[in-house]
């Protein structure tokens, strides 16, 4: 299998697998990219996977639909345009030969799901869409941050060799606001020190892990001593609460610059 990050817009991914001669693609924003590959490769797509609703994930759908054939995979209770197969939590799909089991991930979007595969040729394979970034989560547009915690505790709950394949390339700019809320932290310091490296050389920083992401992102880590001073300090959030302390984190982000 070969999965590869298609550039779109500003710093959108759509993450295409394939293996040489079927493919699937997720979160279509842009048909483009998208048609141009599989036109380029020979590909047959085979499968539409969608983790959201949001234009940016779902603008090129119909297009990409209509001239492929593709089957779609989406979210149960989000408005996406039919027809497709919807899905929630438990609910299990086979893409490509490839078993793949749903999340319910409420907190970006109220309906926001994900699907995850425990093994693509050797490793686990988790499409996030916007809850988990590297280094950073999803805004809270329509969930709380009761439900976007408990969300990334169900992904941070997956093994260490997960490939984390998220929507956006905003690694750096979230890597600098973890530094600021734990600064000591080594691994963070080394990571952002290879992502620039990467984003230097126009190269993609993901996908990432998670084991990477539970020792360097805060949004995975709020409930450790030095994130929930850290949230202390920020506004007052009781370091026992730790829906505070997510929140807190979540707003500081929201205002970081």
């Amino acid at each position: 299998m070969k999965l590869l990050p298609l550039p779109a817009f500003q710093d959108n991914y759509l993450w295409l697998l394939q293996d040489g001669h079927r493919a699937l693609v997720v979160d279509p924003g842009d048909a483009q990219p998208v048609l141009a590959c599989l036109q380029q490769g020979g590909l047959q797509l085979e499968a539409i996977l969608v983790t959201h609703h949001h234009p940016d994930h779902i603008g090129g759908l119909d297009e990409v639909r209509d001239a492929t054939g593709a089957r779609v995979f989406g979210p149960a209770r989000e408005p996406i345009p039919g027809p497709l197969q919807r899905l929630s939590e438990g609910d299990r799909i086979e893409a490509l030969g490839l078993p793949f089991q749903v999340f319910d991930l409420p907190g970006h979007t109220s309906g926001h799901i994900a699907f995850y595969c425990p093994e693509v040729d050797g490793a686990p394979l988790l499409f996030c869409g916007d809850t988990l970034f590297s280094g950073g989560c999803g805004r809270l547009f329509e969930g709380t941050p009761a439900q976007m915690l408990a969300s990334l505790d169900k992904l941070a709950a997956l093994p260490d060799a997960t490939r984390v394949c998220c929507t956006h390339e905003y690694t750096l700019a979230n890597l600098r606001f973890a530094r600021t809320v734990e600064p000591e932290n080594a691994d963070l310091f080394h990571y952002q020190q290879r992502c620039e490296e990467l984003r230097a050389r126009a190269e993609p920083t993901l996908p990432s892990t998670l084991g990477l992401e539970r020792r360097i992102n805060p949004f995975l880590r709020t409930r450790l001593p030095a994130v929930k001073q850290a949230a202390q300090a920020f506004n007052g959030a009781a370091p026992d609460d730790e829906v505070a302390v997510f929140a807190a984190i979540r707003q500081w982000k929201n205002e970081f610059r």
